[in-house]
């Protein structure tokens, strides 16, 4: 490109901007924050261990823009995600953009005007004709890195995790239109190229580019216990290339050993569910998208590492939907949920929007009940986990159900009725009727075990019952339930 960026100064010239660049916001860590980052549980890959203790990570969260929409109230996000001990968000670098029409999506967080947008890189004194901003590439805004610095603090002062998902495709043209990445909005010339380039490493100065701000964002975080790195948002869209993401984790695991960063770096690697073959080695987190039914985690059972959902919706208002789906994913072994929760918007911080027009779900309804998982999983012993196999336990006709435990010591039985993949909001109540005579058939080991059946809606728990268990299937009476139930098993002595 004659007007490009040579490639071999740019990365130097970047390399050089991002040691020198007064780091500021992001030069010391919170004074309440541990040293030890988020990592995976040693005695157990499949979990993580955080500030000390096994975990899983569970939330419902707004889409995206908490980091790079300056209008949006994080502080506010935080407290009410902790309010339910939900302990999770995923956020975008600002490497990305959407416009107010995106996807249906209604006041999109991801989406902000002109004046409220942030990313990484200064905005300069030009603007185009229709009034969008221009960028340096070889210059970082400081504003953005404070605002990066205060947004990990709150959330690491709330015990939140954050994954930084670091760039996403261009799904489509207006999408590229509006990027920094793009040569019309830029002034060093970079991105001469179609929207399904941009993630190719074909075009050597947007790849320089690229690795600086991977190798920038590194560095901003390096100093935070609760985030990790995720490479790219749905790299299976818009022409994103496995070469690409390979080099790319690569870019981010030689910044990380040359400050000794131990941060994990994630991939999205498929919607539903996909075998992972020949991973990363460097990758210890896999997240897929719309795992309904969770096949996905049994499926890679041969992993080294976390198996999550960072992304599910598009099925319906009604928060009985998520609220299953969350509760079987984690069942079979997964070790991170999020929904993504509509009612969050800059207007609406505290996620209290409502009548919104999304492709989903969410509500302050929805994060109570997901605050029921989050702490039924608190009270097990994630170390000794393992999903149980279908036999194990057995439902009638019209339910589905799925179990994990330390066997022969603590099970988690979750059943729910039959859900279709989609459910319009007029529909919702044929699904919550209340369920009687419901009987589970369990394969326990003999033994004496104390029960409690908990209602995963509102978290309230029976009297706890005994039942003797000889070599013969169990059968297990259920109280009464509105469409679904789990049932907490402790051997006794």
């Amino acid at each position: 490109m004659s007007n490009g960026l040579r490639p071999a100064m740019t990365m130097r010239w970047l390399i050089l901007t991002a040691v020198l660049w007064p780091a500021g916001a992001q030069a010391q860590p919170a004074a309440d924050s541990p040293t030890d980052a988020l990592s995976l549980h040693p005695q157990n890959n499949r979990y993580f261990l955080f500030r000390g203790k096994p975990t899983v990570l569970v939330t419902s969260a707004e889409h995206y823009g908490a980091l790079l929409n300056s209008e949006f109230d994080f502080e506010t996000y935080f407290q009410e995600l902790s309010s339910h001990g939900l302990n999770h968000t995923r956020i975008f670098s600002g490497a990305y953009r959407e416009v107010p029409a995106s996807f249906g999506i209604t006041q999109n967080p991801l989406a902000p005007s002109n004046q409220a947008y942030l990313c990484p890189w200064k905005r300069t004194d030009r603007s185009n004709p229709d009034g969008s901003p221009t960028f340096d590439l070889r210059s970082w805004d400081d504003t953005y890195f404070h605002r990066l610095d205060a947004l990990m603090r709150s959330a690491g002062r709330h015990g939140i995790v954050v994954e930084m998902c670091l760039f996403c495709p261009m799904y489509k043209q207006e999408l590229w239109d509006v990027n920094p990445m793009n040569r019309r909005n830029n002034i060093n010339g970079v991105g001469d190229c179609g929207l399904k380039e941009v993630y190719t490493a074909r075009d050597p100065a947007l790849f320089d580019v690229q690795s600086a701000l991977a190798e920038k964002m590194v560095s901003a975080l390096a100093p935070y216990d609760n985030v990790y790195i995720e490479i790219c948002n749905e790299p299976y869209f818009g022409g994103v290339t496995d070469g690409w993401q390979r080099k790319m984790i690569e870019v981010v695991r030689a910044a990380q050993q040359r400050i000794s960063s131990r941060q994990l770096i994630s991939i999205n690697v498929a919607n539903k569910t996909k075998r992972i073959e020949n991973p990363h080695p460097a990758v210890s987190i896999f997240n897929f998208h719309y795992c309904h039914p969770p096949v996905v985690v049994g499926q890679n059972e041969h992993v080294r590492g976390v198996i999550g959902e960072n992304e599910t919706g598009f099925r319906g208002r009604a928060d009985l939907l998520y609220r299953t789906e969350g509760w079987d994913f984690l069942v079979a072994g997964g070790g991170l949920y999020n929904n993504l929760d509509y009612s969050f918007s800059a207007e609406h911080p505290a996620g209290t929007l409502a009548n919104y027009d999304s492709p989903g779900g969410g509500s302050r309804a929805l994060r109570k009940q997901l605050s029921v998982l989050k702490s039924t999983f608190d009270r097990l012993p994630l170390v000794d986990l393992r999903p149980q196999p279908k036999d194990f336990v057995r439902a009638p006709d019209r339910f589905v159900a799925s179990a994990i435990g330390q066997p022969g010591q603590v099970y988690l039985v979750y059943t729910h009725v039959v859900l279709p993949d989609r459910i319009q909001q007029e529909a919702a109540d044929n699904y919550r009727r209340e369920n009687r005579n419901v009987q589970l058939r369990m394969g326990l080991p003999a033994g004496r075990y104390r029960l409690e059946q908990i209602d995963p809606i509102t978290g309230a728990k029976s009297e706890p019952s005994v039942i003797d268990a000889n070599q013969r299937e169990m059968e297990i009476n259920l109280s009464p339930f509105q469409t679904d139930a789990a049932v907490l098993i402790h051997r006794q002595s």
